[in-house]
């Protein structure tokens, strides 16, 4: 017992001396600049006193001696709509900052800021002083002002009169938004509409939503992460679910992000220059509805762009359906999909006819096939695909014959489009100046739709799809 007791206290006391003997760490004024991991911190479109997510600067002594740095802080000072967090410190001013040498540490910055108007811009630098001279990380951001519609165990969240929402301010969704039965919600040119996560809106039976954006004011929908990388990100947000009888109309919107983009169910729609892309199952997923699309780009969408289901109706004219994804690459990734089946809520399967005409349009993917054509026997399934250009490999996975098929008009097979850009982050669905689309189109189909989605006139030597070659 009394050897375990000496050696304890002889181990303690190697300690101390250790301890005791330990050289002081001496910092020194910097003699050279740091550097940093950027040198501007764009926190991207943040809303009226919405905390923004955080953003990190990683600050570098590049000097072989530990340096205190002898001031960080923000320009404005108290004063400033940013929020800096230095090496574990929040704040707005740091004096003699330690930074070992070769070594580094983070800033963190956010942004809660007060709207001014409905789109402001805000500033402020982070500045560091020393001997070696004054350097700056530049802040930046452009604020919105903002309406919310909260659902909450108290507030149901519906809309039960007509409304109209203009660009005066952006619309941020928590929980389900619903327009209510024979309610009319019109979205005027260049509204931003941004769904929190796991929210959606819900259009009651009777209801309409008209979604009307110019060329150069999209009416934009999406979740409400705004930054860059969130533009390639499906399931941020649920759907835009129509019950039936309701009505949409689209024009020069873009849509994406979500799990589902538009979720019909015996439904009318009018769908033109739009896009829809980046969503985890489908871009549009229709039960037994009526769609006419005009100039629709799409791309991006885990198990199809366009899912049918239990028939309806669809004229599909002037467009671009495309599905490349390196995000979604074990899913299905159709361009399009239809069936005259569909299992209901309770498990049950419900049938009807079908009619499809595809026109001037590219139907194209990654996959081995863009198209799948699931027929029930004793069901219509009248489909026609005039003047396309399609991706087919064979009836096995397509559903279908191909050559000889009297439902099959001047198309092209296999003929690779050419795409500026498919891939989401830098999507540019044109063509190049050498693809198999230019001039194929029918002219008598290109006049019923005379302007591409860029509003340049294709009655003459139409290119397949949305846009026009020129």
């Amino acid at each position: 017992m009394k050897f375990k007791l000496v050696l304890a206290f002889s181990f303690w006391m190697l300690v101390m001396a250790v301890s005791c003997n330990k050289d002081d760490i001496n910092f020194e004024n910097p003699s050279q600049e740091l550097s940093f991991s950027r040198d501007t911190v764009f926190c991207d479109t943040v809303y009226h006193q919405v905390r923004s997510e955080t953003y990190a600067v990683k600050v570098y002594n590049n000097e072989d001696k530990d340096i205190l740095i002898p001031r960080i802080h923000l320009e404005k000072g108290a004063a400033s709509l940013y929020k800096i967090n230095v090496d574990g410190k929040p704040g707005y001013d740091f004096k003699d900052v330690p930074l070992r040498k070769k070594d580094s540490l983070y800033i963190f910055v956010e942004i809660a800021p007060e709207a001014t108007g409905p789109e402001a811009i805000a500033e402020d630098k982070v500045l560091f002083q020393s001997p070696a001279g004054q350097q700056q990380v530049v802040l930046f951001s452009v604020v919105q002002d903002a309406e919310f519609f909260i659902q909450t165990p108290t507030n149901p969240n519906i809309i039960t009169s007509d409304a109209t929402w203009t660009n005066n301010k952006a619309k941020i969704i928590y929980g389900d938004l619903t327009v209510d039965q024979n309610v009319s919600l019109d979205i005027q040119p260049g509204t931003k509409v941004y769904f929190h996560k796991n929210s959606g809106m819900k259009v009651l039976s009777g209801a309409s939503l008209n979604i009307n954006g110019t060329l150069a004011n999209n009416v934009i929908l999406r979740g409400d992460r705004n930054d860059p990388a969130y533009d390639t990100i499906p399931k941020n947000w649920n759907s835009i679910k129509m019950d039936a009888g309701s009505t949409l109309t689209m024009n020069y919107v873009r849509l994406f992000g979500g799990t589902k983009g538009l979720e019909m169910k015996q439904n009318n729609a009018t769908i033109t220059n739009s896009f829809i892309h980046t969503f985890q199952e489908y871009g549009i997923y229709a039960v037994g509805s009526t769609i006419t699309a005009k100039n629709l780009v799409m791309n991006n969408c885990g198990e199809s762009a366009i899912g049918i289901f239990r028939g309806g109706i669809y004229n599909i004219t002037h467009s671009t359906i495309a599905n490349y994804s390196n995000l979604l690459n074990s899913y299905n990734r159709n361009g399009i999909f239809a069936a005259n089946e569909w299992k209901n809520a309770s498990g049950q399967t419900e049938q009807g006819a079908l009619i499809l005409n595809v026109k001037n349009s590219i139907v194209y993917s990654d996959r081995d096939n863009s198209m799948n054509l699931e027929k029930t026997m004793g069901q219509q399934f009248n489909f026609i695909f005039e003047n396309c250009l399609l991706k087919y490999s064979n009836e096995s996975e397509s559903g279908f014959t191909f050559d000889g098929n009297p439902g099959i008009i001047q198309t092209l097979k296999n003929q690779d489009p050419l795409f500026v850009n498919y891939f989401a982050a830098q999507m540019n669905l044109r063509v190049k100046q050498n693809s198999p689309a230019i001039g194929k189109g029918s002219t008598a189909v290109a006049a019923t739709v005379p302007t591409d989605i860029a509003n340049v006139s294709r009655t003459s030597n139409p290119t397949i799809g949305a846009y026009q070659y020129f």
